[in-house]
């Protein structure tokens, strides 16, 4: 039985939280946040400057998930104008290592992968 299973038997609810959180990590965005914020706390706009591509509507939307989840924290401070930074909370710091070690496996293989993608599309 794969640790996976295992995992899922025991919570009884097959698969669903495990996939629901894999969901939330593995999100078109998530990981590029995730990884800007490991340089520091940032404001939304900078952090919006620095992810190319991402409305500010869908940064706001995966800020205040990773918030919920406890990825992120958000702190406000009492300025004029008011002042929000973000930044990753322990937890949100642990999921750097697994995805830096995903993206080199992603790097390495790559050629593989294209050559793969290259070979079935000449099969069609």
């Amino acid at each position: 039985m794969s640790e996976y299973e295992h995992t899922c038997m025991i919570r009884g609810d097959g698969g669903r939280t495990i996939r629901a959180i894999l969901d939330r990590i593995c999100n078109k965005w998530t990981l590029l946040i995730v990884a800007t914020l490991d340089q520091g706390s940032l404001r939304f706009t900078d952090l919006h400057k620095q992810i190319p591509g991402i409305s500010q509507r869908m940064l706001t939307l995966t800020l205040r998930n990773l918030e919920r989840d406890g990825l992120v924290s958000r702190t406000v401070f009492a300025e004029v104008p008011p002042r929000v930074e973000y930044e990753l909370t322990p937890t949100g710091k642990s999921l750097i290592p697994p995805a830096l070690t995903l993206a080199g496996w992603a790097m390495e293989h790559v050629p593989h992968i294209e050559a793969s993608r290259e070979a079935y599309q000449n099969r069609a």
